[in-house]
């Protein structure tokens, strides 16, 4: 090879080195602060929704690149996101969050319990206590009483979570001696909602009138309950016998979904749940599944979880409460059909906080004032419809969940 040639590969070299060297150096990403500030509170409540851009006043330039915030973990956290600068440089940002739980224990608690002379009373059972992040909160009662006496006892309820969150409430437990009455009271005449009375006050072209039903409404008169005017029902598929017990189908089931749909009336189910777990929860969920996959289920598969009693003895967190709703819903949404829960309204705005499904409401009044979205209202739990001998629910189902 002559000289020449020699030459002129090494220059070919060298330009591409020095190209190689420009292109490493403008596309090298930089460790830099000095393109952004911070707001001043760097912290985040546990499980609540955030994102990097969050923390930042002001930045010169661009995020095009970031790192997820973990909102489930307590402690400091560090971010790192890619920016290009005022210059269009690449450089790396980052600084430090901390997630927090300030919420105090969640604690029902009426301010006087009873009992009589001699009958024991079990207060913790009766009281529930559970944290937002805590499994199992440190929840106590001050103060002494005598069952065997009878008198006013004041009493004070203390609720701490692990991070010192702390509710605490004075009440009474009163010990009566039984009286007996020198007369028998008068019975009151009894009340109930009916049916035609909702689809006048209620009906539009938005939504639809139905009820929801279990082997507790025995035999039912489908082609009434249609010549009525209801378009749909709900119907128990079934139950769980406690904390960790065996699945039951719904006595009725059977017979109520085949007749519901020889009527023509849209059908959907609910299985009244004590699932302890996600485990649990999506065991539920694949029964369910089995029990109706001979059917055309057009409206959704309900979670109805309605054991807070329980929740102590469950030691469950609000949060861990949360993911089991979601996973049994998950698991009925892959399987193709939908999954929503279904809650009142209190439970609903203190229990369901991180849930993510579609809402099935439960409150009694004329006018709910319940704030969050939800599909269907059950409006009450003693209509009356021909059909039924007895009390039914009587539920709207919206067309359009933006119409509630």
């Amino acid at each position: 090879m002559s000289k020449k040639i020699k030459i002129i590969i090494f220059i070919i070299i060298l330009i591409i080195a020095l190209a190689s060297l420009i292109i490493y150096l403008n596309n090298r990403i930089v460790d830099d602060n000095s393109g952004f500030t911070l707001k001043e509170d760097l912290t985040l409540e546990v499980y609540t929704k955030a994102n990097l851009e969050d923390y930042i006043e002001n930045i010169e330039g661009k995020i095009i690149k970031k790192s997820q915030i973990n909102n489930k973990k307590l402690g400091k956290q560090s971010l790192e996101f890619i920016y290009l600068n005022k210059d269009n440089k690449k450089r790396r940002g980052t600084f430090e969050i901390e997630i927090v739980d300030t919420e105090k224990p969640l604690v029902w608690l009426s301010n006087n319990y009873s009992t009589k002379v001699g009958t024991d009373i079990d207060l913790k059972s009766k009281i529930m206590c559970v944290d937002n992040y805590d499994n199992k909160p440190s929840c106590t009662i001050e103060g002494n009483y005598d069952i065997n006496t009878k008198g006013i006892y004041n009493l004070t309820y203390i609720a701490k979570d692990s991070n010192n969150n702390t509710f605490k409430k004075d009440f009474t437990l009163t010990v009566y001696e039984p009286v007996t009455p020198n007369t028998s009271p008068t019975p009151s005449e009894p009340t109930y909602t009916d049916f035609k009375e909702v689809l006048n006050n209620y009906k539009n072209e938005n939504n639809e009138i139905g009820i929801d039903v279990s082997k507790w409404q025995g035999n039912i008169d489908f082609t009434k309950v249609k010549e009525a005017g209801a378009s749909f029902v709900m119907i128990r598929v079934g139950s769980q016998k406690g904390t960790k017990g065996e699945y039951v189908i719904d006595s009725y089931f059977k017979q109520n979904i085949e007749n519901a749909l020889n009527n023509d009336l849209k059908v959907g189910v609910y299985f009244y749940s004590y699932a302890d777990s996600e485990k649990e929860a999506k065991k539920q969920a694949d029964w369910i599944i089995k029990q109706i996959k001979n059917y055309d289920i057009s409206l959704p598969i309900v979670f109805d979880f309605e054991s807070f009693d329980a929740l102590n003895e469950m030691e469950l967190s609000i949060f861990g409460l949360n993911e089991i709703a979601n996973t049994f819903i998950e698991t009925i949404d892959k399987a193709g059909y939908k999954g929503v829960l279904y809650g009142s309204k209190n439970y609903l705005n203190a229990i369901w906080k991180y849930h993510t499904a579609p809402v099935w409401l439960a409150h009694y009044t004329t006018q709910t004032n319940y704030e969050g979205e939800y599909f269907m209202w059950q409006i009450c739990d003693d209509g009356k419809i021909d059909g039924i001998a007895g009390y039914v629910d009587i539920d709207i189902l919206y067309k359009n969940s933006s119409e509630n």
